[in-house]
């Protein structure tokens, strides 16, 4: 009798082994393109050693950032909260937690959160060694 439980045993436990699915990546794209959010083309790589840089950046409500350019091309993904983005010619692009952004590059903008948590946002830069990735206006 307990060899057949055991029997039993080890057959309920293959069979649950085999009834689940195996683990896998699951691979979401959220942006792929050659554009910036406003539409504008993506500039060429620029010669130089490259260095990569991310920031995550946290917005508190009602705080406006200073009017400003990156030189380089750079993309995010907002992970909380919203932000809404601005070009200086008055170009708009809304953010909400989870959604991505190819940023303009060598155009003044400023985010603005004005919602009433932190907003917050990871970004990626692929820069140039020794130079600027953010210029203040």
């Amino acid at each position: 009798m307990k060899r057949f439980f055991s029997i039993v045993f080890v057959l309920l436990l293959s069979s649950q082994a085999y009834a689940r699915e195996p683990l896998a990546a699951n691979v979401e794209v959220l942006s792929k393109t050659s554009s910036s959010w406003n539409g504008n083309p993506l500039p060429e790589y620029p010669e130089g050693r490259p260095e990569v840089t991310i920031l995550r950046i946290a917005i508190p409500p009602g705080v406006k950032l200073p009017l400003h350019k990156h030189p380089v091309i750079n993309a995010g993904v907002m992970t909380k909260g919203e932000l809404t983005v601005t070009t200086e010619k008055g170009q708009v692009h809304h953010l909400r937690a989870g959604d991505p952004i190819v940023e303009v590059v060598d155009t003044w903008h400023y985010g603005r959160n004005d919602g009433d948590e932190t907003a917050e946002i990871v970004v990626f830069y692929a820069g140039i060694k020794g130079e600027p990735i953010t210029i203040k206006k």
